[in-house]
């Protein structure tokens, strides 16, 4: 029996100058999570507004149901059982649940004109409960959490009898145990006949809730693979469209004996509690742990983010007392966020304007003017040479992909000329391409003998970039791992270990 519930066929669409789509192909059969992968710009989204009725292909076909269709307006596709849900939501944060849900469908009485909360609000109840969301619909959505915000617009699309499910990176922003609510939710989807289109570019993740994978690059189809039995470096090979052999790079230098950042017992209250450890000049130093374990609580300490309540930290062999992120700076120590757009970059600002903006003092003369040729030439050159896709240096950093948003980041550090640089999730919602990169940069500064701390929830990117480990649990420190005995198992290990 066919189970199809959409095929997409030959589907081109040309903007002005570009070939966005070129004759790509795509089903989805009612039941399943398609997981749709590929590089920022490969087309996935393009693909998916033409499914959702954001774009009209130029060219090809689309049958749903078994039947030819045509979708001139996300309406129409909607109203069809086809729903999206983007990763920016669309909710409107001032009004309720309710209203949310049913936003242009609101429950009228007999006078249209007069709305029905009563009947409304029963509807979102019933919804909400499906999903075992614990909120009321009368909540303000301002008040509800990123994954709450999450599964409102599941019950959104749950509301008009969804048959077809897109989902935009869902997982983003989630802690892992909301990952684990969101799984269930889709499963339960999929028992009920709803078909999935999951974009992620979280591949080990994906390993939990696919059942099939299309590729996409260039705006062209490149396969279509059952996810039980692919391997991951074949699906990234067809993602970046070449062998990769091994996806990090190789760590031919050995770290040297000298210590560039010694901490000592440091604590601070209910966050950190006796945190002891050492980084050698060269090396990449791996932080791991479940969400919550105090490893960016850490690193925070280290940089002045956050005050301590006792301890010390050594810097090239000196105490010293980090009191806030200007110093920590002045000493050589950077930070690059977990939220990149929140804590990292001015994304209102050029390319130029974010490399330079911890060094603008290095660039000025007594009277405070900065030197614009000299300024343009360092970020021009950190430009060309951490290949940051952007068309020119005045570019609004806020415009870039995520993987050329944190290669300005690094330039900055860079421009800085800081020695010790403390990566926080450094490839989080990056596409596979830009995460070689990345791995690849932050390779070649320890080779110029610059100090690395990683911290990291992807295991396999701390096992494949470090060359130790230390596994952190409820603020402390349980185990410390070199590169060659470190395992999956061996860190969850410490990083589940009671007392």
């Amino acid at each position: 029996m066919d189970t199809t519930i959409i095929q997409m066929t030959g589907i081109t669409k040309r903007f002005p100058g570009v070939l966005a789509l070129d004759g790509v192909s795509f089903n989805l059969k009612k039941g399943e999570v398609h997981a749709l992968l590929g590089e920022n710009g490969a087309g996935k989204s393009t693909l998916m507004k033409v499914l959702s009725g954001v774009h009209i292909p130029d060219e090809g076909h689309i049958v749903y149901e078994g039947k030819n269709v045509t979708f001139n307006s996300p309406i129409s596709a909607l109203e069809k059982g086809i729903a999206i849900i983007h990763q920016e939501f669309n909710l409107f944060p001032e009004l309720t649940v309710a209203e949310n849900i049913f936003i242009g469908r609101e429950f009228t009485g007999r006078n249209k004109w007069i709305l029905d909360d009563q009947s409304q609000d029963t509807a979102a109840k019933a919804l909400l409960d499906k999903l075992n969301l614990g909120i009321e619909p009368n909540t303000l959505v301002e008040s509800l959490t990123v994954a709450q915000q999450q599964m409102v617009e599941i019950a959104k699309a749950l509301s008009v009898n969804a048959k077809v499910l897109i989902m935009d990176e869902p997982t983003a922003a989630l802690t892992e145990s909301e990952i684990e609510s969101l799984f269930e939710v889709t499963n339960m989807l999929k028992s009920q006949g709803v078909g999935i289109v999951y974009i992620s570019h979280r591949l080990e993740e994906l390993a939990l809730i696919a059942d099939r994978a299309t590729v996409m690059r260039d705006g062209t189809f490149i396969g279509t693979v059952d996810y039980h039995t692919v391997r991951i470096d074949d699906l990234i090979a067809m993602m970046v469209g070449r062998d990769l052999g091994d996806i990090y790079p190789n760590r031919a230098n050995e770290p040297s004996d000298e210590i560039v950042l010694e901490v000592n017992n440091l604590n601070r209250k209910g966050v950190i509690k006796d945190v002891s450890f050492k980084l050698k000049r060269g090396e990449i130093l791996g932080f791991s742990g479940l969400m919550g374990a105090g490893r960016s609580e850490v690193a925070r300490a280290i940089f002045g983010a956050d005050p301590i309540d006792s301890g010390e930290i050594k810097l090239f062999g000196k105490p010293v007392k980090i009191n806030n992120v200007h110093e920590a700076i002045e000493l050589g120590v950077a930070y690059l966020t977990e939220d990149r757009k929140k804590d990292g970059l001015a994304l209102g600002m050029s390319v130029k304007d974010n490399i330079m903006l911890s060094s603008f003092d290095d660039y000025s003369n007594a009277a405070g003017i900065i030197d614009e040729l000299s300024s343009t030439n360092i970020s021009q050159e950190l430009k060309d040479k951490l290949r940051i896709k952007a068309p020119n240096l005045d570019q609004l950093a806020g415009n870039l992909s995520g993987g050329n948003q944190q290669k300005i980041i690094i330039a900055k550090w860079i421009c800085k000329n800081t020695e010790i640089l403390i990566f926080d999730e450094p490839t989080r919602g990056i596409d596979v391409g830009a995460k070689l990169e990345i791995y690849e940069l932050i390779n070649q500064l320890t080779k110029q003998g610059k100090s690395v701390i990683v911290i990291s929830s992807e295991l396999p990117e701390v096992l494949g970039m470090c060359d130790r480990i230390l596994v952190m649990r409820n603020g402390t420190i349980t185990g410390e791992l070199q590169a060659e005995e470190a395992s999956q198992e061996n860190i969850m290990k410490y990083a589940t270990l009671e007392g």
